[in-house]
């Protein structure tokens, strides 16, 4: 990632003030409570007062964008990049369903909308995601889609094969941590399988090969922080971040 990093917190549901991950950092903070429609959906107002709060930010460094119904955010960072690049799509699902809302900005169908209007994107590269569900991503995108599921991306000659093939330019890495299994961490949507160590190990092949743009997460849990099984579930969340965030920022300092 370029030298002019920045960490950006986007706090849609309160879920981070419960958390430190972040504290002792050099943060921007971006509170979205006050803004409505943007809950799964991202209705149009709330996409235009979004990219406002976002405007004079670039795409580099690392952004944590809460819950994953707010994974469309991915689109509106990914819009700011002006050269081609290639999209790793770290999910246990593809986002690739159309809108229930025609012309509303979802978190289930923000992948086809990338690809629909940012000519940029050169290729999505989706791994992790169920097999059951990579069979849905609807025909008009699969050209532009390549896949590898859980088990097989966390292999260093799959991976190497597969990158000398399909990636081809700077790429925008976003992590659901629901692609965890829920050992891990708790998300609010059906989740995977993979250990942290196997995300890792996913995210050092990538940063060691490929130049990275910009990185962001989401996932986080959605529990009552008043109820005990609510506070494990932001704990699991918060040692799961710092540790993304301390391994994308050791990464970066190893290869300047």
């Amino acid at each position: 990632m370029k030298q002019d990093r920045q960490t950006v917190v986007m706090d849609f549901t309160g879920i981070y003030e419960k958390e430190q991950f972040y504290k002792g950092e050099a943060f921007i903070w971006i509170d979205c409570r006050d803004i409505r429609g943007t809950n799964c959906y991202c209705d149009e107002e709330a996409e235009t007062i979004l990219k406002e709060r976002i405007r004079q930010l670039g795409p580099e460094g690392i952004h944590f964008i809460d819950s994953g119904n707010y994974h469309y955010m991915t689109k509106l960072w990914t819009d700011k990049i002006q050269e081609p690049f290639v999209l790793i799509l770290i999910d246990h699902h593809p986002d690739t369903q159309p809108s229930l809302f025609e012309g509303i900005l979802s978190c289930g169908c923000w992948v086809g909308r990338m690809l629909e209007e940012n000519s940029n994107v050169r290729k999505v590269v989706l791994l992790g995601a169920e097999d059951s569900l990579i069979e849905e991503i609807p025909e008009k995108y699969r050209s532009k889609i390549v896949s590898y599921n859980e088990e097989a991306v966390i292999h260093d000659q799959v991976w190497q094969d597969f990158r000398k093939k399909h990636i081809d330019a700077p790429v925008y890495l976003t992590i659901d941590k629901d692609v965890l299994d829920s050992s891990q961490v708790k998300t609010n949507w059906n989740q995977g399988k993979l250990k942290l160590q196997d995300l890792k190990k996913i995210i050092r092949l990538i940063c060691l090969h490929e130049r990275v743009i910009g990185v962001d997460i989401s996932g986080e849990c959605q529990g009552s922080i008043l109820e005990e099984t609510g506070r494990r579930d932001v704990e699991q969340d918060d040692r799961i971040n710092a540790k993304l965030l301390y391994f994308l920022e050791d990464h970066e300092r190893n290869l300047k």
